[in-house]
């Protein structure tokens, strides 16, 4: 049985924790709206600095933890979008 962050803590930080509030798909959603928003929402959550640590510690596949979002095991700054990127007009290459 794995014991989460959140069960090492007073049940009252337990019940502000913005992951127990919201749904929890959010934090592995596929939308790089819903990702943003997740980050968004760990900024004033009580065990962000220790759900992150642990989050590292574990090297967790995917998903956002402690503000950041992890994929394969890493910190990247955002989720791309599905698809190819947009081609950039403005760089004076012609594409």
């Amino acid at each position: 049985m794995t014991i989460s962050v959140l069960d090492r803590v007073p049940e009252e930080l337990q019940q502000l924790a913005p992951c127990r509030i919201n749904d929890p798909d959010l934090w592995f959603a596929e939308s790089p709206s819903d990702v943003e928003h997740a980050k968004t929402l760990c900024q004033d959550c009580p065990v962000q600095a220790l759900c992150l640590d642990n989050a590292l510690e574990r090297r967790e596949p995917w998903g956002v933890w402690g503000g950041e979002l992890f994929l394969q095991g890493v910190v990247i700054p955002r989720k791309r979008p599905r698809g190819r990127p947009r081609k950039d007009t403005n760089n004076g290459v012609a594409a």
